[in-house]
């Protein structure tokens, strides 16, 4: 693993980022909207009202245009780990590729078998099984974001593996720990709900449109309802599994947490910003500048949401740097102590190589256990620098505070559409129709954001703590990596801009034209 410019790195990570980016705006109303169609399909085949049946194909519709384009941009995201981090690929392809081929294997399959019944099934098969096939294409789908993010949680913390100094490959050793393990169980979890939280957003913006414009009154007011109760249901959960998500963070990515708040000097009895701003003259994180120019800040709540404890402490940017601070496997190591282990770790698997060859048994046996002593800091051997390993502040910093208090609002926006549904005065807030419309794309700025904290809090790393970006790129030209990046970003856009042009036109036809 040949560590390359970072012109290179900056590309390759630009590429995947914009890609990614891209995906998600499709993926998550695909697994929203799909459960809240298959609700609005189980009350038409209990009732056998053909109003729920109407709705259930209107916004089955709105489904199926946007699965098409997830999983085309879905397919070109896979691709990349090869083309572009084939390093990454080699290193740990025999763990993160089983994760990605149950995917393909399991949910895309049961995926494709029963779309198919879903949308050209309603006059050949009974109801029932029809309804079967739904929830079972909406469960495929689900299941197909377990694998991703199971695959996704591993890099953040990678358990369940062995290296093998032969092949110089990790190897799977604990399926189980990796499918269960606490950050890809909570993983999954927010992360179908984040998707759950814009389909409500989604479906109730939609039924305020219709409402505005004085259409299909019915069938927007059993939408809105359903949308609302499901949306209101999915922020309260999402806020419990949130956090869950900062106390994995915490506990086995400090840095991440550190970034999330500005938190540069550790503290005990550290408090929550709730709101801040912070300092751009902050140039190094150990300087004497003031990290905040405003804050208000929520006394001691930091301490008790990432270690339980309302005295803890809880390390800053600098404490994880300096090291020296206690922790529960013991007292932290300073980055110089880890950089110091990584690169004995690879001395160590160099000298083991040669044994090898040389049929120095004596050496293999010690080279081997010098290997695996110093192995769980692997990675930090190929990083020259401390300031490499804090991933950009405000960054991380504003897309945390923004998601969370888009999650809060999102509460109380559900909550009063909810209120005047239920008294039948929703018709009446033309105020709160609009609100609803308008807070459409939020529901989508809100689930990046959160994609944005995960990904770029954990910078510089591939594999937490054992591959960084750097030794996992592919040695290929960044002049190819830039000029793809301008490919797929026009090829993207004229997907979302197709797609949003067929939605709109298939929202202002409306349930009308659905047989």
């Amino acid at each position: 693993m040949s560590l390359l410019d970072a012109t290179l790195v900056d590309w390759s990570r630009a590429q995947f980022a914009m890609t990614a980016m891209y995906h998600w705006l499709f993926v998550p109303l695909t697994l929203g909207l799909g459960v809240i169609m298959s609700v609005m399909e189980t009350l038409y085949v209990r009732t056998g009202n053909e109003e729920w049946k109407k709705a259930a194909q209107f916004w089955m519709t709105l489904f199926g245009i946007n699965f098409a384009i997830g999983v085309a941009t879905g397919i070109i995201l896979e691709f990349e780990f090869g083309t572009n981090w084939s390093n990454y690929s080699w290193f740990v392809g025999d763990i993160f590729g089983a994760p990605l081929a149950i995917e393909a294997i399991l949910a895309f399959f049961m995926e494709a078998t029963f779309i198919s019944i879903m949308f050209f099934g309603w006059k050949k098969v009974s109801k029932r099984f029809h309804l079967a096939a739904t929830w079972l294409t909406v469960l495929g789908a689900t299941i197909s974001a377990l694998w991703i993010l199971v695959a996704n949680a591993w890099m953040q913390y990678p358990v369940g593996m062995e290296f093998n100094p032969n092949t110089v490959r990790n190897e799977m050793v604990d399926f189980w720990s990796i499918l269960l393990s606490p950050v890809a169980l909570n993983k999954f979890f927010h992360t179908v709900l984040s998707g759950w939280v814009l389909s409500g957003l989604f479906v109730t913006g939609v039924s305020a449109w219709y409402l505005l414009k004085k259409r299909q009154l019915n069938f927007a007011l059993k939408s809105m309802k359903v949308a609302a109760v499901f949306g209101l249901i999915s922020t309260l959960l999402i806020a419990y599994t949130g956090d869950g998500s900062a106390y994995n963070v915490s506990q086995r990515q400090p840095m991440k947490l550190a970034a999330m708040e500005g938190l540069y000097q550790g503290k005990t009895n550290a408090g929550l910003v709730a709101i801040g701003v912070l300092n751009p003259a902050k140039k190094a994180y150990n300087d004497a500048t003031d990290p905040f120019l405003f804050k208000i800040q929520i006394p001691s709540m930091l301490s008790l949401l990432s270690q339980r404890d309302i005295n803890a402490f809880v390390p800053g940017i600098s404490n994880i740097l300096d090291g020296g601070y206690q922790t529960k496997q013991g007292v932290a190591l300073s980055f110089l102590e880890k950089q110091a282990r990584g690169r004995a770790a690879i001395q160590s698997l160099a000298l083991y190589q040669k044994a090898v060859t040389a049929k120095d048994t004596t050496g293999e046996r010690m080279y081997k256990a010098q290997l695996k002593e110093n192995y769980p800091q692997f990675g930090y051997g190929y990083i020259d620098k401390a300031e490499t390993m804090i991933p950009s502040v405000p960054t991380v910093f504003y897309s945390f505070h923004l998601m969370v208090i888009l999650g809060f609002y999102f509460i109380v926006l559900f909550a009063l559409v909810l209120y005047f549904v239920n008294r039948k005065q929703i018709q009446k807030t033309n105020w709160l129709l609009w609100i609803c419309l308008l807070s459409i794309p939020l529901g989508y700025v809100a689930g990046e954001l959160g994609w944005v904290v995960a990904e770029v809090g954990r910078q510089p790393w591939a594999i937490q703590d054992v591959l960084p970006l750097n030794a996992a790129i592919s040695n290929i030209s960044s002049d190819s990596v830039r000029i793809t990046f301008f490919l797929f970003l026009f090829l993207f856009s004229a997907l979302l801009l197709a797609e949003v042009r067929i939605m709109l036109k298939q929202i202002k036809k409306g349930p009308e034209g659905e047989k």
